[in-house]
């Protein structure tokens, strides 16, 4: 799975190109960190790559078209290791300097939990209505609520499947306030080397389950993959101290397609992480300061920030949307390529427009809520120091 205030004022940009007054730091600890619209792109990519694996799961495509989807999308899992590292660096980004873990915990919990318990009883719904559907047990369906599920593997996939991802946010979201603090404590040195061990850690891991060498796949172990939000958190310091000095924007993305399309040589699973993992963790960063300063970016377009927005809704509901469709097309109906693209179009249409109603309807009424402070008049929100919806793009106001 991630400012402004809760009334989540768009960010200002209207046209390819156009960015925030340059800063490079916050002009005091307390100062609210510029925002960062080119991450909110971005993550709506990431949301399409997943989006492009799950069609290519379900068998749209039959033939050569389903040759070329599973080119283009068969890596597509790399994009929840991209959503991982963002959500380091913009809870880092973010962060409030004398927060207590109890406020912060309370705005990520207001933050995710409302669409997911949503999605959760859709899921449920569908699997006591709809034929083909797996029904879950009282003891996974308490685990998919608390998001402990992902900590045992035959249960990751219960449910609302994508969901796996928000049991690794939670518990990043645990250990946060104790790496917030050590982040601060250390200098440029000592975080360089922080972000150091975590990838030495991701190449350890990634060898430990090519090889088995454990009972269980580490993919959806959220311990596993801690040390991608670390290496975003790690990115983030050092940009707000001035000391980043990774590849430009183009440089970085063109690093992060060819990581992308190294995956099949791989194993599947965890190790795809090692092949991203560069080209991720210099683009966040190199988006962000293309953002500071006032560099191109076609990420910040106003339409990719609204489309970014939508993302973690649409994320959550696509799946449910196509294992929906399976009632309809079958399993692995194989089309043509014309009517591949017409069911896939289709079902993006369909899950597009359910993301901007959890969006509206769900989302940010409930944040606004669940936000209030305490002997506030209910017209006054709380501002909100983790990015909302587009985690990224808001990162200055959270």
């Amino acid at each position: 799975m991630s400012t402004a205030t809760t009334r989540e004022t768009r960010t200002p940009p209207t046209r390819t190109g156009a960015a925030p007054t340059p800063a490079t730091s916050r002009s005091s600890p307390s100062a609210a960190a510029p925002s960062l619209p080119s991450l909110t792109g971005l993550r709506w990519m990431a949301a399409l790559l997943v989006f492009g694996l799950h069609v290519n799961n379900f068998g749209y495509f039959g033939g050569y078209a389903g040759h070329l989807v599973f080119w283009g999308f068969g890596a597509g899992a790399t994009g929840v290791s991209f959503f991982f590292v963002l959500s380091g660096f913009v809870l880092t980004w973010s962060a409030r300097p004398h927060d207590r873990a109890l406020g912060f915990w309370r705005r990520r919990i207001a933050r995710i939990y409302p669409v997911h318990l949503v999605t959760l009883g859709v899921a449920f719904l569908m699997a006591y209505t709809l034929a083909r559907q797996p029904k879950p047990t009282p003891s996974q369906t308490l685990a998919n609520a608390l998001l402990l599920h992902s900590w045992w593997h035959p249960w990751w996939q219960t449910l609302n499947p994508v969901s796996w991802s928000l049991a690794c946010e939670a518990f990043f979201y645990a250990a946060f306030p104790l790496l917030f603090l050590l982040l601060r404590r250390l200098g440029a040195r000592g975080t360089v080397a922080l972000g150091a061990l975590a990838v030495v850690s991701v190449l350890v891991l990634a060898r430990a389950d090519a090889h088995h060498w454990t009972s269980e796949s580490l993919y959806s172990l959220p311990a596993a993959r801690l040390p991608e939000f670390v290496l975003g958190a790690v990115t983030a310091r050092l940009v707000l101290l001035g000391r980043w000095r990774g590849p430009g924007l183009e440089a970085s993305l063109a690093l992060a397609i060819i990581g992308y399309f190294l995956v099949p040589q791989v194993t599947p699973g965890y190790p795809a992480t090692v092949c991203t993992l560069a080209g991720f963790t210099v683009l966040i960063p190199a988006a962000a300061v293309a953002d500071l300063k006032g560099l191109p970016s076609l990420w910040r377009h106003r339409r990719m920030v609204r489309l970014g927005e939508l993302s973690f809704a649409f994320y959550m509901i696509h799946l449910l949307v196509l294992r929906a469709g399976t009632n309809l097309l079958g399993s692995k109906p194989h089309f043509g390529i014309l009517a591949g693209l017409a069911v896939t179009t289709a079902a993006f249409t369909l899950s597009l427009a359910l993301s901007w109603v959890l969006y509206e309807a769900v989302e940010r009424p409930a944040r606004r809520l669940l936000l209030r402070r305490r002997g506030r008049s209910r017209s006054a929100p709380e501002r909100e120091p983790v990015p909302s919806t587009r985690e990224a793009s808001s990162a200055a106001r959270d």
